[in-house]
């Protein structure tokens, strides 16, 4: 007979949560004077690959199907031919290792670490939360007049980022309401569909405080079709609760509401009587255009816009953009990037580039939406596909008039490995109860063990 009492068997703790640090690290304010380009979650992203690398060499085991090798791996040709065409072997390791890690290295690292959905919705509720932590800090910034300069005024809400990444907080808030609302329009749980509705209706105040244009146009488009994707009834339901929640917020309090009307009034404008700012960027478009003309397989090699700018941009084109507030003394930025991320690929990367980088997208879209097909007649996980449809819609769209950098870039990296996890593995009906098989492990291989 023994005295010795049963140890109870503890949970493990997820692999996803270095993941979570990573987002978490972006809701740390930046220095002011900081120019962009890496910060502590880009190194932390590094650890997390790394991490990733030592799990897989412990466990032995083939990580990725083949179609998710194919597919995570399709970017990295285009992107070796174009760092070997690039000025300096310095330009094309630096730019070869950014595009590695934002569209492949940290996206396989997220597929593998995520488990099941329940981890899939851990990293969606860490984007809300982030999203509404940087939304509270730039609503403050419009209240108390401590945010970026805006017509003269400092009023524009960026959150922690600053000026000099003046589409960060806008960003980041775009990504958690799309999360909420996919959240909020599956199947789980009454109690956190209330909490993601409340919480996406809760953003779009600091999303239309950001006077973001790009934002809006994304954030509108992408929520329509997830509204759309989940049905008829809640699509009427969801957008008569935020009609009125925008009259009231607007119209009734009176957020911001001239600024914002003449905002979007702008948006018509952009052909007709574009301002300063539209006119630069279709100079660069112009600009990106002409260096692929002159190298239209390959392009000029990573890190080469900005030297070839000028040789092919009008006199149209200003010297910089003037960023000024929230912290920051004025800063005049010079425009290095044509601010449209198809162009700037077929610029620097050539049609070669362009297609691996496209072909890589548009392959986890149509993943994407088979496993919102199965999932929308009855399958597991329709607030999962719901969410990785939204958020790669949503960033394919932002790619027309955004390109990568800054500190908030890491988080399109995260975003990649959320879709590519529901695309290539998690849209499998058997995937919630698959344990680790679940991060991407080929189905070959689970029927042999």
């Amino acid at each position: 007979m023994t005295l010795a009492l049963p140890v109870p068997r503890t949970r493990t703790l997820s692999p996803v949560l270095p993941v979570v640090a990573v987002v978490a690290l972006l809701g740390l304010p930046l220095n002011p004077g900081a120019e962009g380009g890496a910060g502590p979650a880009d190194a932390l992203s590094a650890l997390v690959v790394l991490f990733c690398a030592v799990r897989l060499l412990r466990r032995r085991h083939r990580p990725l199907s083949r179609t998710a090798a194919l597919v995570l791996g399709l970017p990295v040709a285009g992107l070796a031919l174009a760092a070997m065409d690039a000025s300096s072997p310095g330009a094309g390791l630096t730019g070869l290792g950014r595009y590695l890690q934002i569209f492949v290295l940290v996206p396989a690292a997220v597929v593998l670490l995520v488990r099941d959905r329940a981890d899939f919705r851990v990293l969606a509720w860490s984007f809300v939360g982030l999203a509404g932590w940087q939304g509270a800090v730039g609503v403050h910034q419009f209240v108390t007049g401590t945010g970026a300069s805006y017509q003269g005024e400092e009023i524009r809400a960026v959150g922690t980022f600053g000026p000099q990444d003046v589409m960060g907080m806008a960003t980041v808030v775009s990504f958690g309401l799309i999360c909420a609302l996919g959240l909020a329009l599956g199947r789980t749980s009454l109690r956190q569909r209330a909490i993601a509705a409340g919480s996406a209706l809760a953003l779009l105040v600091p999303l239309a405080l950001s006077f973001s244009r790009g934002a809006w146009i994304a954030t509108a488009l992408t929520c329509a079709i997830q509204l759309a994707l989940a049905g008829l009834r809640r699509a009427l339901k969801v957008a008569a609760v935020a009609v009125t929640a925008g009259v009231i917020l607007v119209g009734g309090f009176g957020v911001g509401s001239a600024m914002i009307q003449d905002r979007v009034s702008s948006i018509t404008q952009v052909t007709d009587a574009p301002d300063q700012s539209v006119t630069d960027r279709y100079t660069m478009w112009a600009a990106a255009l002409g260096m692929w003309r002159e190298q239209p397989l390959t392009g000029v090699g990573l890190k080469g816009f900005p030297e070839h700018r000028d040789a092919h941009a009008s006199l149209a084109l200003s010297s910089g953009s003037d960023t000024e507030g929230a912290g920051s003394a004025f800063v005049r930025q010079p425009l290095l990037s044509p601010h449209n991320m198809y162009l700037l690929v077929l610029a620097e990367q050539g049609l070669i580039g362009l297609l691996a980088l496209a072909g890589c997208w548009l392959a986890l879209l149509a993943c994407g939406l088979r496993g919102w097909f199965r999932a929308r007649r009855g399958g597991p996980g329709l607030d999962c596909a719901l969410v990785a449809c939204g958020l790669l819609i949503w960033q394919l769209v932002d790619f027309m008039y955004a390109d990568i950098g800054g500190p908030s870039t890491v988080l399109t990296a995260v975003v990649f490995g959320l879709v590519a996890w529901w695309s290539l593995v998690g849209a499998d009906a058997d995937a919630d109860n698959s344990g680790d098989t679940g991060s991407g492990i080929s189905r070959e291989e689970t029927r042999t063990r």
